[in-house]
């Protein structure tokens, strides 16, 4: 009696990978398959075996390929691209005070949020960036845009006491910042939290403030804190004490906390940020072109502080590109900590992908390749002559490769980036719109 052969099991999309980068184990896989069903990863496991067992709509050989999860870019403020090159070459708060917050005085509104936000999110995608914070504001926009075209967002609405178009006090800003927090918090791929700007923006009365709604919605907070030198000694002479104590003193140093840049830390002060669980993110080539000064990344981690990688915006970055960064982060920390280990290929990697997620509080759903996971995945081609040859792919992705050689990337399962061609955006319209912007702008 003949046996039928056994019916492969239906599935929606196959990636048959050269190297798979799970990032929660260092190493790779060789020759695997990742095996997705409504937005899930579902199984991993041999080529071979997924060939046999599987059939699926939508299948990928990527066979001179590493695929790793999607990037997560921990701090930036996507409108700002149309700020990118604006002002460049200054001290951070000449930049701000006499360039930035002006112009955005002048020009800030829903429709410049929208263009500067979905050209962020074009280049971020184009990069293998499948999630990103934004500190900006006009958070209702940047989030719709993120949803239209399919892309992980947190939300942090500006909070700060200077008057914009969006808000005229803090109590005005806080009101918009808990709207974009109840307006997301259904959505499967943008929440919003708070984003006080600095402690030097704001009094304490009004970061006090911020605790006390960030405690009532029970959401984190994200801050530049401790980003260069000036902003300490200022800190020191106007209210006697570091940023650091003050926020300290008015509760906000806690485990909801995700503090952005500290580039000026004492031991005592890493010690502290360690007991409370405070999250930190480094973003390293903003502050070398700001000469903000240096993360210690190495005392950081010792102190396995969660430790994630943003690019900061690009008016003072000037791109977007998680892989340009990751390259800057492990050899700005070889050099810091005067030790050529510091930061190798694989934790530099997973700084930008599961601890990203972990200092979102998003690790149970994104940031490693993992069955019972989010889709989010990005594929780099690992074939150009300077990558060859490859003898460890997750050091030929963070030392030789760049964002050119990223082909694919899926969020949640759904493709947005195909054969390098974005997939849920009007590439042409949105030049458009950028020059519209350019000429509007232009000094």
């Amino acid at each position: 009696m003949l046996t039928s052969p056994q019916q492969k099991q239906s599935v929606d999309t196959l990636i048959h990978a050269k190297w798979i980068a799970r990032v929660n184990i260092d190493e790779p896989l060789i020759d695997h398959t990742i095996v997705v069903e409504q937005g899930i990863i579902v199984d991993l496991l041999p080529q071979t075996q997924a060939k046999q067992k599987y059939q699926a709509d939508k299948s990928y050989q990527l066979d001179e390929h590493i695929v790793t999860p999607g990037y997560i870019n921990a701090h930036g403020h996507a409108a700002m691209t149309l700020f990118r090159g604006y002002a460049d070459d200054l001290p951070l708060m000449t930049w701000l005070e006499d360039h930035i917050w002006p112009n955005e005085s002048r020009w800030l509104s829903s429709e410049f949020t929208r263009v500067g936000s979905e050209l962020a999110i074009a280049e971020m995608i184009r990069g293998g960036t499948t999630c990103f914070s934004d500190n900006y504001f006009f958070s209702h926009d940047v989030g719709s845009s993120a949803q239209k075209i399919g892309i992980r967002a947190q939300l942090c609405p500006t909070i700060l006491n200077i008057k914009t178009s969006w808000a005229n006090n803090v109590d005005e800003y806080l009101a918009q910042a808990e709207d974009s927090f109840h307006k997301f918090k259904s959505s499967k791929l943008v929440n919003s939290i708070l984003g006080p700007h600095s402690p030097y923006a704001l009094n304490d009365a009004d970061l006090t403030k911020v605790v006390t709604k960030a405690d009532d919605l029970d959401c984190m907070i994200q801050m530049h804190i401790h980003e260069t030198a000036e902003e300490i000694s200022n800190s020191l002479e106007q209210y006697y004490c570091r940023p650091i104590a003050r926020i300290d003193r008015v509760g906000m140093l806690t485990s909801k906390l995700q503090a952005v840049h500290m580039t000026q830390l004492t031991e005592h002060e890493m010690d502290l940020i360690a007991e409370r669980e405070v999250k930190v993110v480094h973003c390293p080539e903003s502050n070398l072109k700001l000469a903000s000064g240096f993360c210690p990344v190495s005392s950081l981690r010792s102190r396995n502080i969660t430790l994630a990688l943003g690019t900061d915006g690009a008016a003072s970055n000037n791109d977007l590109d998680m892989l340009g960064e990751m390259r800057s982060a492990s050899m700005l920390a070889k050099a810091v900590a005067s030790d050529a280990t510091e930061l190798n290929a694989a934790h530099t990697l997973r700084m930008a992908t599961l601890e990203g997620a972990k200092c979102m509080g998003i690790d149970d759903t994104v940031g490693s390749i993992e069955i019972g996971k989010q889709a989010d995945l990005c594929t780099t081609a690992l074939n150009e002559l300077a990558n060859l040859p490859v003898y460890n792919p997750i050091s030929q992705l963070i030392y030789t490769a760049n964002r050119d050689q990223v082909s694919h990337v899926w969020v949640a399962g759904r493709i947005l980036l195909k054969d390098k061609e974005l997939m849920t955006l009007d590439c042409d319209k949105l030049k458009q719109d950028v020059q519209h912007w350019q000429e509007k702008l232009a000094p």
